[in-house]
């Protein structure tokens, strides 16, 4: 991603421009997800796609409480100044934004992935992120849920973005939602 500082724009201004697949990066706002960016070592503590159903702006993602799609203005309504939107950067590549979408519907409805977290919060450890390759074959990590980021990054590959560099479809940031009016 280019941008590193989101500037701060109304969610009136910005839905216009959010495009389907979008990444929409979720920025720390209490004690329990400031611990998720120290873990991460990032200022962002979930991920999810954004999705049109017909004139309604979805967010589409992975919860502790499963796999849903809910309207991004509730969420932007209820903590404003969180979400960072990403527009996706399918121009240069053969990047299908309906089959990558299609895939984080999918994952609707689906239990977290509780236990490839725990395998992922392992490959950080040193010593096991020195000696393990990253595993992108989505194909041997199916037989469990994933989570936020890993769905994001499955569906990012699904669209046809090389496995080796999953998120990096997303380039130019539009912009952080400050306030909702939906």
């Amino acid at each position: 991603m280019t941008d590193s500082k989101p500037q701060n724009r109304l969610y009136t201004d910005v839905r216009g421009e959010i495009r389907d697949t979008d990444l929409l990066l979720f920025r720390r706002r209490d004690w329990y997800t400031r611990l998720i960016g120290v873990a991460g070592r990032s200022p962002y503590v979930h991920a999810a796609m954004a999705g049109w159903w017909k004139d309604r702006l979805m967010c589409v993602e992975m919860t502790s409480g499963g796999g849903r799609a809910q309207l991004l203005s509730n969420i932007v309504a209820r903590w404003p100044g969180v979400v960072d939107v990403y527009h996706a950067n399918a121009a240069r590549r053969r990047f299908s934004r309906s089959r990558a979408l299609l895939t984080m519907i999918g994952i609707t409805g689906k239990q977290y992935g509780w236990m490839n977290l725990c395998r992922a919060a392992l490959l950080h450890l040193p010593a096991f992120r020195f000696l393990v390759p990253p595993d992108t074959n989505d194909a041997e990590n199916s037989s469990w849920p994933p989570f936020c980021s890993q769905a994001v990054a499955m569906a990012a590959r699904a669209g046809g973005v090389a496995s080796s560099i999953a998120l990096a479809p997303w380039t130019k940031s539009i912009g952080r939602m400050s306030k909702a009016y939906a």
